[in-house]
């Protein structure tokens, strides 16, 4: 009989094997997935602490980077540089007076009637010629009388003006306070405003310079020379010292910008001795204040006064005349120097002597000793 064949007995595997390789595919695979999420997972915005990576990774930044920082420009200068400080501007002086088309001639004077014996006939040409004439009284002349008396002057100088410009009539009066503080009393003729006339009206310091009782003794000269601190107009305005009266005069020589200033022979000058004490600290007040000016100073003339007896007499004929006619106008309301004609005036003691001269002085000329 025939056999059929019978196949060999298979080998069993051991289960631990088995077991073993699983464990090993589940490995492998966790690994793959971990490595494929680290590759594409999407960088966050913000980056943690720094974690140790597999040396197959390329580093990752453990901070966020920070960028160069851009350089700006550095800012050019401009041309302007910090602004230079400017003074305050001063305030117009009350005391400006236009003259459009026309020179001005400033005269500054102790007493009413100075002018027109001394400067004349100066002041008359001036106004001839149609100039500006700005005329100024430092003191009241009052020689101790009282306002009666000042106010008699200054109507007898108004009307001397008015002859002098050939036409009566009727003059406004201003009452100014300067930058200084200073008060003063300008009078203008209406419908001219080619002249005016202020008045300070401080004490008159007598003959002597002693002064008079009636204003306690108070003179320019006691002021100018330090003996008293100030002292107050006659009108009863406030009182003015020393500088302020100086830094006054010069106030209003800028304010009318003189072309040419009459006044009185300084002190110091070899014409001085024998006048007036008014007359000299006048004419030095005037020279302190004004001879610095660029634009004032050269046109300054300082008249001789009563020294002047002492000089030939330099006028005569048609000019003497009208000269002597302007005076005898204003002695008119003058009770202590009053002439009723031509003659008489100039037979007055020495006022007929100085009405018949007059005598200007440059700087160059005042030959101081």
């Amino acid at each position: 009989m025939s056999r059929a064949s019978t196949p060999p007995p298979r080998r069993r595997v051991p289960a631990g094997l088995i077991a073993a390789i699983a464990a090993a595919v589940i490995v492998v695979a966790a690994v793959t997935g971990v490595f494929a999420f680290a590759l594409l997972r999407p960088e966050s915005a913000t980056v943690g602490p720094a974690v140790a990576s597999p040396s197959t990774f390329t580093s990752r930044p453990t901070a966020t980077p920070t960028l160069s920082p851009t350089v700006s420009p550095a800012p050019t200068p401009t041309a302007s540089s910090t602004p230079t400080p400017t003074a305050p501007a001063v305030p117009a002086s009350p005391a400006a007076q236009g003259c459009p088309g026309s020179t001005t001639v400033m005269t500054v004077w102790a007493h009413p009637d100075d002018d027109i014996i001394f400067a004349n006939p100066t002041i008359s040409d001036a106004i001839a010629a149609g100039q500006c004439v700005r005329t100024v009284f430092v003191t009241a002349g009052d020689a101790g009388k009282g306002g009666g008396y000042v106010d008699a002057r200054e109507l007898g100088i108004l009307r001397a003006y008015n002859h002098m410009r050939g036409t009566d009539g009727l003059w406004d009066a201003t009452e100014l306070t300067l930058n200084t503080g200073m008060h003063a009393r300008r009078l203008t003729p209406q419908n001219d405003q080619r002249m005016s006339v202020i008045f300070l009206r401080l004490p008159d310091g007598n003959i002597t310079g002693a002064g008079f009782d009636a204003t306690g003794h108070a003179t320019l000269s006691k002021l100018y020379d330090g003996g008293i601190s100030s002292f107050a107009p006659i009108d009863g305005g406030p009182a003015v010292m020393r500088d302020q009266l100086l830094a006054s005069v010069r106030e209003i020589g800028t304010a009318l910008a003189p072309a040419v200033t009459l006044t009185h022979i300084p002190r110091g000058s070899a014409f001085a001795p024998g006048d007036h004490p008014d007359h000299s600290v006048v004419g030095s007040i005037v020279r302190d204040a004004l001879s610095a000016d660029a634009t004032v100073g050269p046109g300054i003339r300082y008249f001789v006064g009563y020294p002047s007896l002492d000089l030939p007499r330099n006028l005569d004929g048609a000019v003497l005349d009208a000269k002597v006619d302007t005076y005898r106008i204003y002695t008119q309301q003058d009770e202590v120097i009053r002439c009723a004609d031509r003659s008489a005036c100039l037979k007055t003691r020495k006022f007929g002597e100085w009405l018949q001269r007059s005598y200007p002085k440059t700087e160059a000329e005042l030959q101081f000793g």
